[in-house]
């Protein structure tokens, strides 16, 4: 009786300890309205209305939809999505143009037929579906959960902390958005205001304890918590790029190097989404 009563008191004492930790490294609540954009729906940058800009890029949209949809950043591994991004115009449902140069007067004589667009493609999310359960995969219907990024910029001799709200750092915002969609990650930056509150600078960011971390998800809605930093290397002409997500299933850290800041927040959601959708962890690059 008594060693019962030790090993019921045993396996409280551990669940209390997990949900504390729990706690401790994913935030206890996530207000933010989660992703609110169409999965089944991707983006290129194309060149004129037309078909023949627009067929080639069909291919790519389909692999970042299957991408996007199932939360596997390397689904077109599979030798088989080559054959489906051949054929993907028969899964388009509809397509729409933007003119990236929307309010900028034609000033050469070949009108519009150079200007970017940003080509929005939405497919059929019942084929899309499909495609996936031929490869062995799924949708990742699940509520996403929100990542809040606290990422720190060294650019040369300056050092900042990417917000939600500054002036500073704004293509990069935009960008981190944009890798956000593409990838159907619920993201947010906190706000400078939750920065100062915490007292949280570019140079603190590496020794901060998951307390002072916590703290400023909080203050953003809350999430899951990434820690990232990115630096520019005068020598490469690149940016490298360094990534720590804090969620329920402990520590996850991955890099990359020699690469724009696009390409660098692709990687940071990219990575995020593999680890949250079951589907392994983040491998580093060096391009």
């Amino acid at each position: 009786m008594r060693l019962e009563f030790m090993i019921r008191t045993l396996s409280i004492a551990c669940l209390v300890l997990f949900l504390a930790l729990l706690l401790w490294v994913v935030v206890d609540r996530d207000d933010n309205p989660g992703f609110t954009g169409n999965l089944y729906q991707t983006k290129a940058i194309v060149t004129g209305e037309r078909e023949e800009t627009r067929l080639p890029v069909l291919g790519q949209c389909l692999r970042d939809a299957l991408k996007k949809v199932s939360g596997d950043p390397d689904i077109d591994h599979d030798p088989r999505v080559e054959g489906m991004a051949e054929r993907a115009q028969i899964y388009v449902k509809t397509f729409s143009y933007r003119d990236r140069m929307e309010g900028i007067p034609i000033h050469d004589e070949q009108g519009t037929r150079d200007r970017p667009y940003d080509l929005t493609v939405d497919f059929y999310p019942e084929k899309i579906d499909e495609l996936l359960q031929a490869l062995g995969e799924k949708p990742w219907i699940a509520r996403r959960p929100t990542i809040v990024v606290i990422l720190a910029v060294k650019y040369e001799a300056r050092s900042y902390l990417l917000t939600g709200d500054a002036d500073e750092g704004f293509d990069q915002r935009e960008s981190f958005m944009s890798a956000a969609w593409l990838t159907g990650m619920p993201m947010v930056l906190p706000s400078t205001n939750a920065f100062n509150e915490a007292g949280m600078t570019a140079e603190k960011l590496p020794t901060a304890d998951q307390g002072e971390l916590t703290k400023i998800a909080r203050a953003s809605g809350g999430g899951i918590v990434l820690v990232g930093s990115i630096a520019w290397n005068k020598g490469m002409l690149g940016w490298k790029g360094d990534w720590q997500l804090h969620s329920v299933g402990g520590s996850h850290h991955w890099q990359i190097e020699n690469v724009n800041f696009d390409a660098a927040f692709r990687s940071t959601m990219r990575g995020s989404a593999q680890i949250l959708s079951g589907h392994g962890e983040p491998q580093d690059e060096v391009q």
